[in-house]
């Protein structure tokens, strides 16, 4: 089976369907490959089914917001910004709304909406889309000269591919990571793949016995064994049977490197109060509940399934009445409520990960084209490489970013090279 078009995207994810609707926009005869039967399976879960599709930010926020590698994507997000992107979906006539820190998400509070409507621009862009998936590359004297597909297929006249086949988080929406191999089988370097933006496992006993409880307006601070503060803020976590989860702990993942470091994190459970307001605020509940058992006047205080853990922790029994608490016990109290540590030992698997941090050395692609530095017509878009950011739709910004610059490119290499690279 033979596959014609002169420019092949293989993934039908965010970077992969825009860099197919650049491509044809731009006059390419494109051909995208998605093994899914449908395109943008991720992309339906993204911001909990609401799809954050970028943040509505400045180019410095932007750049702020990428750990690591970040001035590798400047060229691209200079050539497509957050507003370039939000125009992009307003033309498509999809209407976008701005939330709290800048966060974009469409009117409707769909995913569904931003996927079809970048499945009905590729169908009116005629962009052929086949359920099939790249399994091996070809290339000699640094030219991509062959591709074969799961189902037996070749491509012939293809100017360029590009590659967009997500990382190795949610494997079941088809990021199973397979692009990894490809672009290391033409020589390229694959940095360490691990996950980010993902929950934080703990092997202390009060994650279990916490199991389910969500905390809103608590402060995170996770430091490392050093004592340094990696991150520091305020928002909402959730306990789990492994660990910790929630906003708060999956913005810290993407600060950590458990390969290298140890790290507890701090959780101020009142950080609207300083100690004094706090100690204060103590002094006044525990004179209203004077006769009352301990155990019963932290339910005031606390979500009822921490008292037990409060009670374990600040080493004051259960049934002391509240007129016998002692100033250094409602000291050691306050200090619980300020830092409650909990000992983390590790990140949970890349596969439950929102994003992947890792993939394909920046250093050995261009950032104004996303071509690979080794393999003429041979692109790189997305997740694949080694990029990633921190949440309230970053990430997305990347895939379009890198996915328009990566489209624009291998038409402008496809067109100067009509008989094609591939033979």
């Amino acid at each position: 089976m033979k596959i014609k078009g002169n420019v092949v995207v293989a993934g039908g994810g965010a970077a992969g369907m825009m860099a197919a609707i650049t491509a044809a926009r731009a006059g390419a005869d494109v051909v995208l490959l998605e093994p899914n039967e449908k395109v943008g399976r991720k992309l339906y879960i993204t911001g909990k089914g609401r799809c954050n599709v970028t943040n509505h930010c400045n180019l410095e926020n932007l750049m702020a917001a990428i750990p690591r590698n970040g001035k590798f994507l400047y060229s691209s997000f200079n050539r497509f910004s957050p507003a370039d992107t939000m125009a992009f979906f307003e033309d498509l006539g999809v209407k976008l709304k701005t939330e709290r820190g800048n966060r974009v998400f469409p009117c409707s509070d769909k995913a569904a909406d931003i996927v079809d409507a970048l499945f009905f621009e590729l169908r009116r862009q005629g962009v052929e889309v086949r359920r099939d998936r790249v399994t091996g590359l070809s290339a000699r004297d640094g030219q991509l000269t062959g591709i074969k597909t799961e189902n037996g297929g070749s491509l012939e006249g293809c100017g360029a591919l590009i590659l967009a086949t997500g990382g190795a988080s949610y494997p079941r929406t088809g990021s199973t990571g397979d692009g990894y191999g490809l672009a290391r089988s033409v020589g390229h370097t694959i940095k360490p793949i691990r996950g980010s933006l993902v929950p934080l496992e703990s092997d202390d006993p009060c994650c279990g016995a916490l199991q389910g409880l969500s905390l809103r307006n608590v402060e995170l601070n996770v430091k490392n064994e050093t004592g340094k503060t990696v991150f520091r803020e305020q928002g909402e976590l959730l306990f789990t049977h492994f660990g910790l989860s929630g906003p708060l702990v999956l913005s810290a993942s993407a600060h950590m490197d458990v390969s290298r470091h140890s790290y507890t994190a701090h959780i101020d459970l009142k950080p609207a109060l300083d100690e004094q307001k706090l100690d204060a605020r103590l002094l006044r509940d525990f004179e209203s509940r004077a006769n009352q058992d301990y155990a019963n006047a932290l339910g005031g205080l606390v979500p009822r399934s921490m008292v037990s853990v409060l009670i374990e922790r600040t080493g004051i029994p259960g049934d002391t009445k509240v007129h016998d608490i002692r100033k250094e016990q409602r000291r050691r109290l306050l200090e619980t409520l300020k830092d409650f540590s909990v000992s983390l030992s590790g990140t949970r698997p890349v596969e439950e990960a929102v994003i992947t941090s890792g993939g394909v050395a920046v250093g050995e692609v261009d950032p104004k084209t996303m071509e690979s530095k080794k393999v003429r017509g041979l692109y790189f878009a997305g997740e694949l490489l080694d990029v990633d950011a921190y949440t309230g739709g970053f990430n997305l910004q990347i895939a379009w970013s890198t996915g328009y610059a990566a489209g624009l490119a291998a038409t402008e290499r496809a067109s100067n090279n009509k008989e094609g690279a591939l033979p």
